[in-house]
């Protein structure tokens, strides 16, 4: 037998678990396997006659290996699919097939078990490369063991291990608990309290119950108690502290207080007697089960309750006479029969190409140039996120009138900007409403530091967080000490420009502890009175990097003198990249301004289905400033029964980009006719 082949086998499998454990942010654990059942279950599973006596032992009876089977035997892996890997799941069955038996041995042992935490270890190695053994004629023996390097991010100093595996633990037990006892209904109730603005500083807590909300669905879906238990050793190493400790948080003193059926209006009084101050006053009133009851009956007479059912819309759901442009590909899944008035004839000439981009108000676009096209592409932004939307029809057709318009469809935007770093900064308790808001993300554990370099030399940065020079203060400082989270924010900001310095401020980011090789580069966004200027950095960052280089004065504000590009990295969302044009099938007003809805009602949005758009998310079906005035007695159960009832995903989706007429904005239209172009189309 050739012990290289199992001892090479193994060594490969924990490099590859290292690997995989670093590229998904997770890494390794221990399963909470007795280190001397290990060795005596690697002893007794060799084949008879493949262990043979050596002198006074067995010829595998080897304190190095013994040292290494107890040091890392039970170390294992969680897949993405919360499958439990383990360093002997290996295949050497064509080449030592006892060998096989052994490690298959011990792979069903180490997981078997519960995982037990987090991997950690004093020692840089595991086991003895080799070592020889001097004879009686002098001639040496060598002796293979085996041995693996084990990377530095699991190598902790003896008297920190104790501490690190304590917490390690203890997050997993709160996170566990809540997931085993906090339902799904407080959490959506608070999420529905937290939107309707019930709750004092709710939004502070959204992001985390949102989190947990999403780790909740998950793992309600898993079956057997291992993969739940994967899936919590993961999630403790994929969310945030204040997720996995949401139990032990103000926030979830609400939560607990609702799974164990508190009654609304008492949980919520408890929750804010914590942390609203003594003279804090309610915004708007707990929805309570009589208004429910009192909203029901209204709906019941009225013939709606069938119209509160709401799904997806698709262009098969749509008029013709609804809408402003449909690409030719489009127009066999519309409803009606009439296709030939909606774009006008081309006339049959090589189409012209233009350069320049031309600006256009989204008035003269409808007017003057949708008529004569007969393609649109356009172009989405990052900053087009928050322009995500979707169109929703009724379940029931013939359902009566819900809106204050004719016609029971309906649109929702994309309520949570998971990829906005102003919502990111807000969420962790920043402030984005500063004259100057200079804000940074980046995507993995390592702690970049935020410097601003003030015209008088002085700089504001985690050393230093506020200047009485100017009034500018760093608010917002993650990873720092350890890594937290794998989506970290800074932000420094000016609350009121009138106390800033004019001259020229030097905006750069430092790389202080590096961790991670994986999900490099950073963005920024500096936010001058709402006008944002967004740049990237797609390069590790090692040293210091210059953002940005500005001049501020009272008059004419700031000044980018030198930067990096104004650009951002691309992403998907909602099934499409950023910074890349899309093809639109179909151009249409919000449905308020349709044909069919009457004579418009409120504010008119121009919509852009776009080819391959598709929510990921549950969408909300209708809000309150939509509903038939008769159900305005009812708002604040509406409110409520909006959030709950909620549009699952489809395949099929009429889903784009839209823009509001009382609102400016501006997207770049790529349209293909008699003349080809790219305009610049301005709300």
């Amino acid at each position: 037998m050739e012990f290289k082949v199992i001892k090479k086998a193994v060594a490969h499998q924990f490099n590859e678990m290292c690997r995989m454990a670093k590229e998904d942010g997770v890494g390794l654990f221990r399963a909470n396997v007795d280190k001397d059942k290990l060795w005596e279950t690697y002893l007794a599973s060799f084949p008879e006659g493949t262990n043979p006596m050596f002198r006074e032992r067995t010829e595998h009876d080897c304190s190095c290996c013994r040292s290494f089977i107890r040091a890392v035997g039970n170390v294992v892996a969680i897949t993405s699919k919360n499958e439990i890997v383990s360093i002997w799941d290996v295949d050497v069955a064509d080449k030592e097939p006892a060998y096989q038996a052994v490690a298959d041995a011990l792979a069903k042992l180490v997981k078997s078990k519960a995982i037990e935490n987090i991997f950690l270890s004093v020692e840089s190695t595991a086991g003895v490369d080799r070592n020889f053994e001097e004879v009686v004629n002098g001639t040496p023996i060598e002796w293979q063991h085996f041995f693996v390097n084990i990377p530095r991010e699991y190598v902790v100093r003896g008297k920190d291990i104790g501490t690190r595996l304590s917490d390690a633990r203890a997050l997993y037990d709160v996170l566990k608990r809540s997931l085993d006892e906090l339902t799904e209904d407080a959490v959506e109730t608070v999420l529905d309290l937290i939107a309707q603005n019930s709750l004092y500083r709710g939004a502070e807590h959204k992001m985390a119950v949102s989190t947990f909300r999403q780790l909740q669905k998950e793992y309600a879906k898993l079956k057997t108690k291992k993969a739940k238990e994967a899936f919590v050793w993961r999630s403790t190493k994929k969310v945030p502290v204040s997720v996995s400790k949401i139990r032990n948080t103000s926030i979830g003193t609400l939560l607990v207080d609702l799974s164990n059926e508190v009654d609304i209006e008492e949980a919520v009084r408890k929750f804010e007697a914590m942390v609203a101050p003594m003279n804090y006053k309610r915004p708007t009133a707990i929805v309570t089960p009589a208004m429910i009851e009192r909203a029901k009956q209204t709906v019941e007479e009225l013939g709606l309750t069938s119209a509160l059912s709401r799904r997806h819309a698709v262009l098969s759901d749509i008029s013709v006479n609804d809408i402003l442009f449909v690409d030719r590909t489009a127009k066999p899944k519309l409803g009606g029969n009439v296709f030939d008035d909606l774009v006008a004839t081309v006339p049959d000439k090589k189409p012209k190409n233009f350069d320049k981009v031309e600006e256009v108000h989204i008035d003269k676009f409808i007017s003057d140039i949708l008529p004569r096209a007969t393609s649109l592409e356009v172009m989405f932004e990052n900053q087009h996120i928050k322009n995500l939307v979707n169109i929703i029809a009724p379940q029931d057709p013939t359902a009566g009138k819900l809106f204050k318009w004719d016609n029971n469809f309906s649109w929702a935007y994309k309520g949570d900007v998971a990829d906005s770093i102003k919502e990111k900064v807000k969420a962790a308790g920043g402030n984005v409403t500063g004259d100057l808001c200079c804000r940074l993300a980046w995507f993995n554990y390592d702690d970049l530091d935020l410097h601003m370099v003030e015209p008088n030399g002085r700089e504001i940065y985690y050393g230093c967080k506020y200047s009485r020079f100017t009034g500018g203060q760093l608010d917002v400082d993650m990873n720092a000490g350890h890594g937290e989270t794998r989506t970290p924010v800074e932000n420094i900001f000016y609350g009121n420009r009138s106390g800033m310095k004019e001259g020229v401020y030097t905006l750069y980011v430092r790389q202080y502890s590096r961790r991670e090789n994986v999900d490099v580069g950073f963005e920024v966004e500096i936010d001058f009175m709402g006008d944002v200027h967004h740049f990237a950095y797609d390069k590790m960052v090692t040293g210091d990097v210059q953002v940005a280089k500005f001049k501020y004065s009272h008059k004419n504000g700031i000044e980018i003198i030198e930067s990096l590009p104004s650009s951002k990295v691309s992403k998907e969302v909602w099934g499409l990249m950023t910074n890349k044009f899309h093809k639109v099938n179909v151009m249409m007003y919000s449905p308020n301004h349709w044909e069919s809805s009457g004579s418009g009602v409120g504010n008119k949005h121009y919509m852009f289905i776009i080819e391959g758009c598709n929510n990921p998310e549950p969408a909300r079906g209708f809000f309150n400033e939509y509903l038939d005035t008769r159900l305005d007695a009812h708002r604040k159960v509406f409110e409520l029964l909006g959030g709950k009832l909620k549009v699952e995903p489809t395949d099929e989706q009429m889903a784009g980009l839209g823009f509001s007429s009382t609102q400016h904005d501006a997207i770049l239209c790529r349209v293909k006719g008699s003349i080809n172009r790219v305009i610049k189309i301005v709300f």
